[in-house]
């Protein structure tokens, strides 16, 4: 697996236990840790759904 697939797949793992957080506890750990969309928070939901769209190539790889 190259490095940045497993970057991206790290991210969208994130992004989940996030949004899991979310859905179950309405507890935004990011917001919490980075302040409600600030600069970093908003940097971080970007990447992370940047490597959420690069992920989807995954789907179609060739084992």
């Amino acid at each position: 697996m190259k490095v940045i697939d497993t970057i991206a797949l790290i991210l969208v793992i994130i992004g989940a236990i996030n949004w899991g957080l979310i859905g179950f506890f309405n507890f935004n750990l990011v917001d919490t840790l980075f302040g409600a969309m600030s600069i970093i928070s908003r940097i971080i939901y970007a990447l992370v759904g940047i490597a959420g769209l690069w992920s989807i190539k995954l789907l179609f790889a060739e084992k």
